[in-house]
């Protein structure tokens, strides 16, 4: 794996030792995927890493994250609920901060609209909820199927988590639109609220 590391490094800066770089940061950092998403600071305090180049490595998982979003595209067909969940979770590729991601469907079961509504604690289901609402809104939605992520844990819902899928599932029958799922993404991995019974809201009907 050091020699992809090296690789980028080849290209952030030419004309040095690439190879004993990528080893003192890989050996720093713990794992290729770590010296990604180790912060532009901390990277800098490892010799022979400037800020340019820090931010170089910063880019690579978020051009990543961009490739397979792309990649994994609706616009000539309507996915299936799974085909959406793990493209959701394509959206979380380099994230090192909790962020909420929403998708929204029309009566056709098209996607209407695609992508991140909040960045930060997601706890304060009030923040993200009139973001979706509006959402909702503009884009005349009947659908709805949202994740957040659990960027240092890993991917089982907490209480918290639990409760805010509640109060969101109140709001979506108030609107007279179906709440799809609430999935929690850890990583590569990620769990169906709506699959492990989780949340009451999921609990009296299949939809």
């Amino acid at each position: 794996m050091h020699e992809a590391l090296e690789f980028a490094l080849f290209w952030a800066i030419p004309r040095r030792d690439t190879h004993s770089l990528a080893h003192r940061l890989i050996n720093e950092f713990g794992s290729v995927a770590a010296v990604f998403d180790a912060p532009i600071r901390l990277l800098t305090e490892v010799d022979g890493i400037g800020e340019s180049t820090a931010i170089f490595l910063k880019l690579i998982p978020q051009l990543a994250r961009i490739y397979q979003e792309d990649k994994f595209s609706f616009k000539k067909k309507i996915p299936t609920l799974e085909e959406c969940c793990h493209k959701l979770v394509l959206k979380f590729i380099g994230r090192t901060e909790e962020a909420v991601a929403v998708m929204l469907f029309d009566s056709k079961g098209k996607t209407v609209y695609d992508g991140i509504v909040n960045k930060g604690t997601v706890n304060a289901v009030d923040i993200y909820s009139r973001k979706i609402i509006e959402l909702i809104t503009a884009y005349f939605a009947t659908s709805v199927l949202i994740a957040h992520n659990h960027p240092s844990g890993i991917a089982i819902p907490s209480y918290d988590d639990i409760a805010s899928t509640d109060t969101l599932g109140i709001i979506m029958r108030g609107m007279n639109v179906i709440f799809l799922d609430h999935i929690i993404v850890a990583d590569d991995d990620y769990v169906s609220m709506r699959q492990c019974k989780i949340s009451q809201i999921f609990e009296d009907k299949e939809t």
